[in-house]
Formats: structure tokens, sequence, C-alpha cells
């Protein structure tokens, strides 16, 4: 598959990287290809994260997986979504929706905020930047592949 990023040496897009309108969507392609040949390392197609995009479209992941298996692009894969998804969105929709997870932080649930502030100690104390869960994925990727926090 000649799109496959190989996850062992580099992150896959941030997951506020936008296609069609939508986050989530490249940083989960990029997991699909990287899935499909054996190198997606730590991260996971199909992930609890993946399935915000999924029950938002309605898209079956298996569906989505053989399309990316074809080895199509990330436009002919947006065409097969916007064709086939059950779930047909309108822009203002998708918009809407990657706005809220764009800015989404934990619940205010004490279980939820100690879980999320222990993941941003994991990799700094002195973070106070990090408010979204895209923040923390974020300061993940690039610390996790040898980025300074």
């Amino acid at each position: 598959m000649q799109h496959a990023p190989d996850l062992t040496q580099r992150p896959p897009r941030s997951p506020r990287t936008r296609l069609g309108g939508y986050v989530l969507l490249a940083r989960m392609l990029d997991k699909c290809r990287a899935t499909l040949v054996g190198k997606n390392g730590e991260f996971n197609y199909a992930c609890p994260l993946d399935q915000h995009f999924i029950t938002f479209t309605g898209i079956d992941a298996e569906a989505l997986k053989a399309e990316v298996a074809k080895g199509l692009g990330d436009g002919e894969l947006l065409e097969w979504i916007a064709a086939n998804a059950p779930l047909k969105r309108a822009p203002y929709e998708i918009a809407a929706w990657s706005a809220y997870f764009n800015e989404r932080g934990p619940d205010s649930d004490n279980e939820t905020l100690l879980y999320f502030a222990g993941a941003i100690a994991n990799f700094s104390t002195t973070r106070e930047d990090i408010k979204s869960w895209f923040d923390l994925l974020d300061l993940d990727d690039h610390c996790t592949f040898g980025g300074k926090p």
C-alpha cells in the first residue's frame, strides 16, 4: 500500500486535521493504512476515539477498511464515505461536530479529571495549556516520537 505511514516511526496525523470537514478522519485513515501493512505500532484502527466518527456517520469500520485496502487516496475515500454513510450529515452538522470534538475536554467527574491530569503529568508537570483531549493526543504524539514537552 503506497500511502501507508509507518506509525512505528512517526505518529498519525493530528486528530485536528480535517478531511471533508471532519476531525479524526485523517488520523483514522492513517491508522487503518498502517494496520493493513503491519506498521501501526501502538496505534489501533477503530479504537474508541475512532468510534466517534463511526457513530456520527454510521459508517461500518470494516467496510471502510476494505475500501482503504484498495489503495484509495483521501479524496477518493471521502467520496466513498459521502456516498455510503447511512447518516447523511449537512456541512453545518459536520462543522459543529468537528468544532465540539476539537475543543472537548474531560468530563467534570473526579475520575476523568484525575485520569486527564495524570496523563498530562506523564509528559510534563508544567504545561497549563493542555485543556482538550486533542491537546493531550498531540502532546502524546509529539513526546512519544522524541519531542520535548
